[in-house]
């Protein structure tokens, strides 16, 4: 009879046991059905964020080329001056600051550090012709990120980063030097000024990126713009400054 009952228990222990492990595995692939179904849920609400966020920078373009309307029409009335340096950065800063909005809503993982790239030699670029044409030639050496014949680097991401900014990096503290040599008053203050606010700009750019990972690419990317918009607000501003005398 003790035998008995022993194996009667034993019948049930397994019963029971089984039945605990199939409750597990049910839950399991329960939990794991949830996520499934939440991922794409996830990917289109991460989207609409992104979506949020150029529509606020299209705002912003907006209330831009409105200020700017304003403050040049001011400049050809006569009733602001501005060097005429000045005036065709801003005006390129107006149009570029729209396409880098709209770009925004085609950047991917995959190309946005090669958009990133570009958008920041590009300034880089543009700043150093300002401040020789301000200061005197710059002279910095650099040596280019190498490339495929597609244009993509052959380098893993983070040597491919780090000597992107450490070029970019002994570009920038050349052209600090240059900079903090000139004297100006007037328009042409005005116009240090915003190009020195440009060369700082950059400086944070290179800094922020130097632990900047594959993953953070919307973050790093969207800061990026959304920095240009304010740069190119405060350009607008500068443009205003100077009543004529």
């Amino acid at each position: 009879m003790h035998y008995r009952d022993v194996a009667t228990i034993s019948v049930v222990m397994l019963a029971l046991t089984a039945g605990a492990c199939e409750r597990n595995l049910s839950g399991s692939r329960d939990t794991n059905a949830r996520e499934e179904a939440a991922s794409p849920d996830r990917k289109a609400e991460i989207q609409r964020d992104h979506e949020r966020d150029i529509s606020r920078l299209d705002e912003r373009v907006a209330t831009i080329e409105r200020d700017y309307a304003d403050a040049n029409q001011k400049v050809v009335s006569g009733d602001r001056t501005a060097t005429a340096a000045l005036r065709e950065e801003v005006k390129e800063d107006v149009a570029n600051v729209k396409k880098a909005v709209t770009d925004l809503r085609t950047t991917t993982p995959e190309n946005w550090w090669d958009r990133n790239e570009a958008a920041m030699k590009q300034t880089a670029d543009d700043v150093e012709a300002d401040v020789s044409r301000l200061a005197g030639k710059v002279t910095s050496p650099h040596t280019p990120a190498t490339k495929t014949a597609e244009g993509a680097s052959t380098e893993p991401f983070t040597s491919r980063r780090d000597k992107f900014l450490a070029d970019l990096r002994a570009r920038t503290e050349a052209m600090e030097r240059a900079l903090d040599n000139v004297k100006a008053k007037g328009a042409q203050q005005t116009e240090v000024d915003d190009t020195r606010a440009r060369l700082k700009k950059l400086s944070g750019d290179i800094d922020r990126l130097r632990s900047a990972s594959a993953d953070d690419w919307w973050d790093v990317t969207k800061s990026r713009v959304t920095e240009y918009v304010d740069r190119v607000e405060a350009s607008i501003k500068r443009l205003d400054d100077n009543k004529r005398g």
